[in-house]
């Protein structure tokens, strides 16, 4: 889908100028974290990290109802990153919002540390689920939502899906009772980057036509640019809810988007950078 394309589909109104440049310094923050921990553990997945960092920075510096001093504040919207693996882009936005302090992040994937390859809720402040089997998140979202319902509260629940993770059965599990029990208090994000470990989606388990299974589905459905703040935040506002359906977003993202050497590489989905090359990610992203 081509930048024109995708904008026909999000006409948002522009947010004020000062709004869009700190979340974009928020994002590349997000993605200078991410580079660093990963370099220093020497291992983890940067590619489908970096492509999440735009709509991650939206939701915890913007979007979502949430309070660091008090991570189990009952009313606090949540967040379910479903791609669990993509956990460094979770982690860092959690320290960059005070949930634990930011030295931490450099104890990723190392024993005994509480930041793990997938991300702990018993473990890490701010977690709202144990997640790493792939298809699994949504089905949790589903509940958290339901719960939601029965408790009258305003509280959204929102969960981010891969699309390669798009291929397990219980995903579209999840998405025919969220419909059939009109949740629409539940927004899904899909992060479409084209690329899963084994290669192009497309070539694995094609997921596409994806629209149009998600409006068969009974969602209300929403195509942006993953990396336009404007049209992220337009998408993840309340009032682009539909009553009684769930909404899913599709963000049309770049796979290690923010690197130029990792940009649409499948190999950067689960290898860490060198020194060097981290070394250049950080002059790229003007650390």
């Amino acid at each position: 889908m081509s930048k024109q394309e995708v904008e026909s589909k999000s006409s948002a109104p522009a947010p004020q100028g000062d709004t869009v440049s700190l979340l974009q310094e928020r994002a590349r923050q997000i993605r200078r974290d991410i580079i660093m921990m990963l370099a220093e553990a020497g291992s983890g997945h940067p590619g489908g990290s970096l492509s999440a960092a735009d709509i991650v920075a939206c939701l915890y510096f913007h979007i979502m109802r949430h309070d660091p001093a008090r991570p189990d504040w009952p009313e606090r919207d949540r967040f379910v990153l479903s791609k669990g693996h993509a956990c460094p882009v979770l982690y860092a936005a959690l320290a960059e919002a005070g949930y634990f302090p930011k030295e931490q992040l450099m104890s990723l994937r190392k024993l005994g540390s509480p930041l793990q390859g997938h991300p702990d809720m018993c473990k890490v402040p701010g977690v709202e689920m144990t997640t790493g089997s792939l298809g699994q998140g949504l089905a949790t979202g589903v509940g958290m939502a339901l719960a939601a319902k029965l408790d009258k509260s305003p509280r959204r629940i929102f969960v981010m899906i891969g699309d390669g993770e798009s291929q397990e059965g219980q995903i579209w599990e999840a998405s025919m009772a969220a419909a059939h029990y009109k949740l629409d208090n539940l927004t899904a994000i899909l992060d479409f980057n084209g690329l899963q470990i084994d290669g192009p989606n497309a070539e694995v388990m094609a997921v596409q036509p994806v629209a149009d299974k998600w409006k068969a589905f009974g969602w209300n459905v929403v195509e942006i640019d993953g990396h336009d703040i404007p049209q992220i935040l337009h998408a993840l506002s309340p009032d682009r809810k539909a009553a009684g359906k769930p909404t899913m977003i599709i963000a049309h993202t770049v796979k290690g988007k923010g690197v130029s050497f990792m940009e649409g590489v499948v190999d950067f989905h689960g290898k860490a950078p060198n020194k060097e090359q981290a070394e250049k990610a950080l002059a790229e992203l003007g650390t």
